[in-house]
């Protein structure tokens, strides 16, 4: 490879243009292509998540990358993300033997050991409930919580009665909801509907063995869905199940039954994986913020109501909303919205002016996140100004695609996601109320609508 190609593959891969490279690198004829070439392609498909892709093309040079540490590093990068562990584990041993003393392949390696442990605990768990399962096919049925008081298991509040509470289950709608989700709901579930059909319970959080993105040693539930779909969260409702699994991309292996305090980012399900769709299914938590990544909870649902507990054990809310606070007041600015605010004359100090607004919203929220209130509307239309300001020739796909580049995902100050229903909910309510018009494929707002928000952002 020639210094001055490799100098713009290096250049690309600083400004993530990794799909540059990819697409030169693969104009070079396969017969062509040396190692340095293959290592540089596998690593632009490392970094488009194209996993598998990427692994294809180490293979082709294992043998002569053995020696390379760099190489063995990438590979158990990309194993580790397409969930093998173990072989990850493999590989980085590997490169830190050839480079002891790298903290990037230590961090990786420490946290592919623990990744292996627990699938390995997991696999271990699935087949002694299978083989448990087969012992007990033919015993006497115990009565759900046959042994337990639910007098005051909820709490008693308008919003849970107004998001989650419906009126009890009959058996036509259980079966149409089965139908509709395509499992057969457990009993010990349809028991406590039938108790109380979806709500908030006082103890809202369980213990776990294994951290994840909210806590090292428990996760935490705003509520229990009910069986309809009236209410919003209940499981056929618009932020039901479905939602979370077509919307969310939460993965389509059982039913969410709870949603979380984190709005999205991550729930509780009914696993369906080891039982099949009308078997006794675990419970999980699923956490979109490490990639989806599942934590066992329960062996069902009734121990999973058994095995809830206050929150006061583990209240981290005010640490939390004060780290929050540290983070709108004096995180980075992506580069995208550091840029955007840079062409901004209209107001002043405009980045102080969003560090503003965000802190209320954090004051308010108690984390920092965007939903559909007025103050996150009001963020929503401060990036779209800003974006189309310097970018007018915008098209409805092209915002939606950058959208996360602004603060979903913008680094220090960012919230690590965000759920796109409400983008284009919100951009479908501003051009129904007239205040973003649509010129030749071309979105914008109407200059009122300019003079409102910059009116706005100059009272914050």
């Amino acid at each position: 490879m020639n210094q001055v190609l490799m100098d713009q593959l290096n250049q690309w891969h600083e400004d993530d243009e990794h799909q540059r490279i990819v697409d030169t690198l693969l104009a070079i004829p396969e017969n062509e292509r040396d190692y340095e070439t293959i290592s540089r392609l596998a690593r632009a498909y490392n970094n488009l998540e194209l996993y598998e892709e990427a692994l294809h093309h180490f293979d082709s040079i294992a043998e002569a990358g053995q020696h390379d540490p760099l190489l063995h590093y990438r590979v158990g990068f990309a194993l580790y993300h397409v969930n093998r562990y173990v072989d990850a584990v493999q590989e980085l041993r590997i490169a830190d033997q050839l480079e002891p003393g790298d903290e990037d392949i230590e961090y990786l390696m420490q946290l592919s050991v623990q990744r292996a442990e627990k699938q390995q605990r997991q696999e271990r768990r699935i087949a002694a409930k299978k083989e448990a399962a087969l012992k007990a096919s033919g015993s006497e049925v115990v009565e759900p919580f046959s042994d337990m008081s639910l007098d005051d298991f909820w709490e008693d509040s308008e919003y849970a009665r107004e998001a989650y509470q419906s009126e009890t289950p009959t058996a036509e709608l259980i079966a149409s909801i089965e139908e509709e989700l395509g499992y057969k709901l457990p009993s010990s579930y349809i028991a406590l509907m039938k108790q109380r059909n979806g709500g908030v319970p006082k103890n809202t959080c369980f213990p776990t063995e294994d951290p994840t993105s909210w806590a090292e040693d428990h996760i935490a539930i705003s509520g229990i869905m009910g069986i309809g779909r009236e209410k919003s969260y209940s499981l056929g409702g618009d932020l039901g199940s479905q939602f979370m699994i077509e919307d969310w991309g939460y993965p389509d292996i059982g039913v969410v039954i709870c949603d979380c305090p984190s709005a999205g980012h991550d729930v509780v399900m009914l696993d369906y994986r080891a039982c099949g769709r009308d078997g006794e299914p675990e419970v999980i938590h699923v956490d979109q913020e490490d990639d989806y990544e599942v934590t066992f909870l329960a062996d069902n649902f009734e121990a999973f109501i058994r095995g809830l507990v206050s929150a006061e054990e583990y209240d981290t809310s005010e640490e939390d909303k004060l780290e929050d606070l540290h983070r709108v007041a004096h995180g980075k600015f992506s580069p995208l919205l550091e840029e955007l605010c840079a062409n901004i004359i209209e107001v002043d100090q405009i980045e102080q002016r969003i560090r503003r607004i965000c802190t209320r919203i954090v004051e308010e929220k108690g984390h920092f996140s965007f939903h559909a209130d007025e103050r996150s509307y009001l963020m929503y239309d401060v990036q779209f100004w800003l974006y189309t300001k310097s970018y007018p020739e915008t098209s409805r796909e092209q915002y939606l695609g950058i959208y996360e580049k602004m603060i979903a995902f913008g680094g220090e100050f960012g919230q690590g996601g965000y759920a796109p229903s409400f983008i284009s909910d919100w951009l479908d309510r501003r051009k129904k109320e007239g205040r973003i018009v649509q010129v030749n494929g071309h979105l914008r707002f109407t200059e009122q609508s300019i003079e409102e928000l910059v009116q706005q952002l100059q009272e914050a």
